[in-house]
This record gives C-alpha cells, sequence and structure tokens, in this order.
C-alpha cells in the first residue's frame, strides 16, 4: 500500500512536530512517534497495488517546475467515532485545483473506488492525534484549540510513501516545488 503525501514548509513542519511533541509529554497522544520518521503532511492520495519505479517517473514528469502552494490552518477538527484530531486547512481553489489535477493525471493507478482520497470525498487534514479515547480526544481538542493561532504555511512538495507496514512509512521518493 502506498500514499502520495504533501509536505509542508520547514517552519510550518516544525509547528506541528512541536505540537505532536507537547501532546506526548502530556501522555495525551502519542500519535508521532507511532511511525518510524513520520513527517506533518495532508495525504492526497492512496493506492493499494502500484509500480513504484513507473509511478514516480510519472510523478517526476507531472510535478515538474510546480510551483509551492500557500496553506492556511485555522481549524482543527475530527472524524466521527474515529478518536482522530487534525488540523484543517482552508479549502482555496488552489488546493482543490492542485488536488484534482493529481487525481486527472494519475487516474490510471487509481485502484478503489471507495478511496476516501479521491476528489468529492476528499477532507483535507493534517492528523495530530490519533486513537484517542473520547476523554483524551476531549483533552487534545481543548489543548490544540488554545496553543496558537492560525498556521500560515506552504506545500513544498509530494512525497510518495509505503505504507504497507504499519510502524514505517518511508518515503519511496519526493519532488521539490519551486518557489
Amino acid at each position: 500500500m502506498y500514499g502520495l503525501i504533501a509536505i509542508f514548509d520547514e517552519t510550518t513542519e516544525q509547528i506541528i512536530k512541536d505540537i505532536w511533541k507537547e501532546l506526548k509529554e502530556r501522555s495525551i497522544s502519542f500519535y508521532a512517534y507511532e511511525v518510524e520518521n513520520r513527517i506533518p503532511h495532508i495525504t492526497l492520495a492512496g493506492y493499494n497495488d502500484l509500480n513504484p519505479s513507473y509511478f514516480t517517473k510519472q510523478m517526476d514528469v507531472f510535478y515538474e517546475g510546480k510551483q509551492a502552494i500557500d496553506i492556511t490552518f485555522n481549524t482543527i477538527g475530527s472524524f466521527l467515532n474515529s478518536g482522530v484530531l487534525f488540523l484543517s486547512p482552508t479549502v482555496t481553489t488552489e488546493l482543490i485545483e492542485f488536488h484534482s489535477n493529481h487525481h486527472k493525471n494519475f487516474e490510471q493507478f487509481n485502484d478503489d473506488p471507495n478511496s476516501l482520497y479521491l476528489p468529492n470525498r476528499w477532507i483535507p487534514h493534517c492528523t495530530i492525534a490519533n486513537r484517542l479515547s473520547p476523554k483524551k480526544l476531549s483533552k487534545a481538542f481543548d489543548y490544540c484549540s488554545k496553543r496558537n493561532a492560525t498556521i500560515v504555511g506552504q506545500i513544498k512538495e509530494v512525497a510518495l510513501i509505503d505504507v504497507s507496514n504499519r510502524n514505517k512509512a518511508p518515503i519511496i521518493y519526493s519532488k521539490k516545488f519551486g518557489k
């Protein structure tokens, strides 16, 4: 199994990593530390079966010359009955087109018609905590809602990750964007 993720600029990434660390220190969530080398991201697509070599060649061509995308996080949320807490970006035309254009260009790789990452089903988000009890979800929500103001940053890179191992999600290939 594979995922295509959007990666943020260093400042935005560090803010999110700081939140992860603070939630761990408060024994609220260990989400960030359950997977080796987890990095803050927004998942754009998921694939069950893929030829990584062929896919990354297509990524290289499609994302060549792509410019960074401005992103603003000013909302936190949770999926119903999930124990997940996430930062939700402002859904801009640029963000939706970025996602939609990826899926149009890589449609041949979509092997799950029920994927929550497909256009018209996708809820862009950056997970802050996962598998929380209702009590810990409430604590995480309370902490994060007061922790900082709006986070303004950029998507600077896309990466293909291998998520077949529960405790690892190595980057197979990434493509950085221009400024």
